[in-house]
């Protein structure tokens, strides 16, 4: 299975057994849709599949976009945000590490501008940048854009550090960051990469960001509606949701810094602007040239040893599809290219990241229509995850409730054996065993992320089946212990002569 969010990787063994219910309640869909229909694909086929998904999955919400060449084929927009409004193709969304792709679009126009060469030290244009390992002197622009500067999670975990406000700081709050390895060598995928890569448009434009991207890129591209910012809080947005045991829950997003990164909150509508000129080398529907037809075919292009190029990721399942999934702790997004068909997809919605993320399940869908075959209509693996836990818990639970009740006969039984002290306390400590990996499970989480580093909050959002089920494990565990230890020292024998302790005959000496 390929990697379905870009911070979060899927394991088979993770998918549990445990099916409670078959059909989740559906969610009655608005349908914004805008055409220009070619007859290359029925949008009644989108609009039933995207239906069919949001009723079996419970996904709140969801807008999509898929074009052909140079013309937009379907865009819609699907249930309601947590506020109750509907979701249409005009519904500002957060694309989350979607970003991506266009900090590097700024940055290669700025490379074909003369102003900025690909393989030259990041320095040379932002002096400010540095770090606290002399190797980051030797940084080039292309391995920012390419995740292979060095700089990774494992020396820096971003998430865990004060965050950010401005593109500036989060360069300079690098300045006490390593390295993780030699530039040039290994990818990393690092939000800093392109936080740094944006403020260096900033410097060498002279202009804002935001102000960049609205004047070169969505300006020219009409993408009216679209925006960067740099706090999830900055955009205004209703909440999205997370899951937890199969149904979506209206949450804040978590505040971090975004800018750079995962910053850009647009719609399905001008997304599907974007789509255009990727497909179409560079120019947009309306004719504007963003860039070259070299300088697109060099971002969707990664280097020798590695599937990601530029804000852009090659498909290790499927040759010639590229992608980028996005993902804040409530929103996810995916686009997608299908360079030798010309086709180009894009899907936004209001759930956080998960085992699993709907907009790759949803994309996948629109491929398969894209190419005339049928989508599959399936549940995320995290839902039937959350089935199993939800069980695992409830048994917890109940095991627990069994042994407390059963607390008495346990210490008579104790008593009976002559067991020593220390034995009896070394057998209840499998009880315990969820108190490590609770306090741990943030670091245990970076395996499930891919090497993302993260703290309890995190972990929360994306896996909050996973901490109840430890919080209920460690709270079993301590009450079973406590009420064994209550009952063992409540039912310990008396001495003859009325003090405490293990019956033994008195040897006061009797007096003459």
């Amino acid at each position: 299975m390929r990697k379905l969010a870009d911070t979060v990787r899927i394991s088979g063994s993770a998918v549990l057994a445990v099916i409670a219910m078959l059909l989740l309640p559906a969610l009655p869909p608005t349908v914004a849709v805008a055409s220009a229909q070619t007859g290359e694909v029925d949008p009644a086929e989108i609009d039933r599949f995207l239906t069919d998904y949001l009723a079996r999955t419970g996904l709140p919400g969801a807008a999509v976009a898929l074009t052909h060449g140079d013309r937009v084929v379907h865009v819609a927009g699907y249930g309601r945000d947590s506020t109750g409004a509907a979701i249409t193709a005009d519904t500002p969304m957060p694309v989350a590490s979607l970003s991506k792709s266009f900090a590097a679009l700024a940055v290669m126009q700025l490379v074909e501008a003369g102003r900025v060469d690909l393989d030259a030290p990041v320095r040379r244009y932002l002096p400010e940048f540095g770090m606290a390992d002399p190797r980051a002197e030797a940084i080039t622009v292309r391995q920012l854009l390419n995740q292979t500067s060095g700089m990774s999670d494992r020396a820096f975990p971003d998430l865990k550090r004060p965050q950010a406000h401005s593109l500036a700081e989060a360069v300079d709050r690098l300045h006490g960051a390593a390295l993780a390895d030699e530039p040039g060598t290994d990818y990393h995928y690092h939000n800093p990469n392109y936080q740094v890569a944006a403020r260096l448009v900033e410097m060498v434009s002279g202009r804002p960001y935001a102000e960049y991207l609205r004047e070169r890129v969505f300006g020219p591209l009409g993408m009216d509606a679209s925006t960067t910012v740099d706090r999830p809080r900055d955009a205004d947005l209703p909440r999205g949701h997370i899951r937890l045991y199969g149904k979506a829950i209206a949450v804040p997003e978590i505040d971090w810094f975004v800018g750079g990164s995962h910053g850009i909150v647009t719609t399905a509508a001008d997304l599907a602007q974007w789509l255009i000129m990727q497909n179409n080398g560079g120019r947009g529907a309306g004719g504007q040239q963003l860039v070259s037809p070299a300088a697109v075919d060099l971002m969707h292009t990664p280097p020798r040893g590695s599937r990601y190029a530029m804000g852009w990721q090659v498909d290790d399942t499927e040759p010639g599809r590229l992608y980028h999934t996005g993902s804040w702790f409530t929103y996810t997004a995916e686009q997608v290219l299908l360079p030798k068909t010309g086709y180009g997809i894009v899907v936004l919605t209001d759930m956080g990241m998960a085992l699993e993320s709907d907009p790759s399940i949803i994309a996948d869908g629109l491929v398969d229509i894209a190419r005339g075959d049928q989508p599959t209509v399936r549940r995320p693996a995290g839902i039937y995850a959350d089935w199993g836990l939800a069980a695992a818990t409830l048994a917890v639970a109940v095991l627990a409730g069994i042994a407390v009740a059963r607390s008495r006969r346990w210490a008579h039984r104790q008593r009976e054996m002559s067991l020593p002290g220390w034995l009896i306390v070394l057998r209840q400590l499998p009880y315990l065993t969820a108190v490590p990996v609770l306090a741990f499970l943030p670091g245990l989480g970076s395996f499930v992320f891919a090497g993302r580093v993260g703290g309890f909050q995190h972990v929360l959002y994306v896996f909050p089946a996973v901490l109840v089920f430890l919080a209920v494990a460690v709270v079993a565990g301590v009450t079973v212990i406590t009420a064994r230890a209550v009952r063992l020292w409540t039912t310990r024998p008396r001495r003859t002569d009325g003090a405490t302790g293990s019956a033994q005959p008195s040897l006061r000496a009797t007096p003459p």
